[in-house]
């Protein structure tokens, strides 16, 4: 009976140790991605100080065409509305360009801001004029522009910002952590469970 609880208990011991070091791997492979895809936009990100902008203006330009599809459909074209938002960098008199992200210049350089491509563009027209009215009831607001000058237009939200990366970390950092829990765990264990049979194996030996 002993023996059966010991082998059990062993096989649950290895089940545990694999179990951790899994998450352990798992966890090193998603913060590999994590650098391979996000460093070198992170990198990329100049615009790096924030500011106050004030809109100049906030206006449709040409429809521009996009395509959209799912699971069970083949690709199609749709349509959205570019807006483009122009604002100035505190209360100076230059002109900018503004962007959503940092990645909206190099999907379209001529919108400010690119919605999701749906079937229904009548939904789309309406997401974008509430944008657009948000803008004008605000007036003024935090941007984020590049210190140095060598991006002349500005953006509204920094995708590749330091605290978002970090938040990004938070999974694979948790499931690092968990997995050098459970090893440590088990290893505890095992050692604990070493030392209560040593006094028992030392007094059968006096016993007898």
């Amino acid at each position: 009976m002993e023996k059966k609880l010991f082998t059990a208990q062993k096989r649950g011991e290895t089940r545990a140790i694999y179990l951790g070091i899994g998450m352990i791997v798992c966890s090193v492979m998603m913060f590999f991605l994590l650098v391979i895809n996000l460093l070198p936009s992170y990198k990329k990100s100049v615009w790096t100080e924030k500011s106050v902008c004030t809109l100049v203006q906030a206006s449709f330009k040409d429809e521009i065409s996009c395509t959209y599809g799912s699971n069970t459909e083949c690709e199609k074209t749709s349509q959205y509305p570019c807006l483009e938002v122009l604002v100035t960098l505190n209360d100076s008199e230059n002109i900018s360009m503004l962007y959503h992200t940092e990645e909206t210049p190099e999907i379209n350089s001529e919108c400010s801001y690119i919605p999701k491509c749906e079937k229904n563009y009548t939904e789309v027209k309406i997401h974008v004029d509430i944008i657009v009215e948000n803008f004008k009831k605000t007036h003024s607001f935090g941007c984020f522009y590049d210190p140095e000058g060598r991006q002349k237009s500005i953006i509204l939200i920094r995708k590749f910002a330091p605290d978002v990366l970090l938040s990004y970390c938070v999974w694979p950092a948790s499931i690092f952590t968990g997995g050098i829990f459970i090893v440590i765990m088990v290893k505890l264990s095992h050692y604990l469970s070493k030392v209560s049979v040593q006094p028992n194996k030392l007094n059968t030996c006096v016993s007898e």
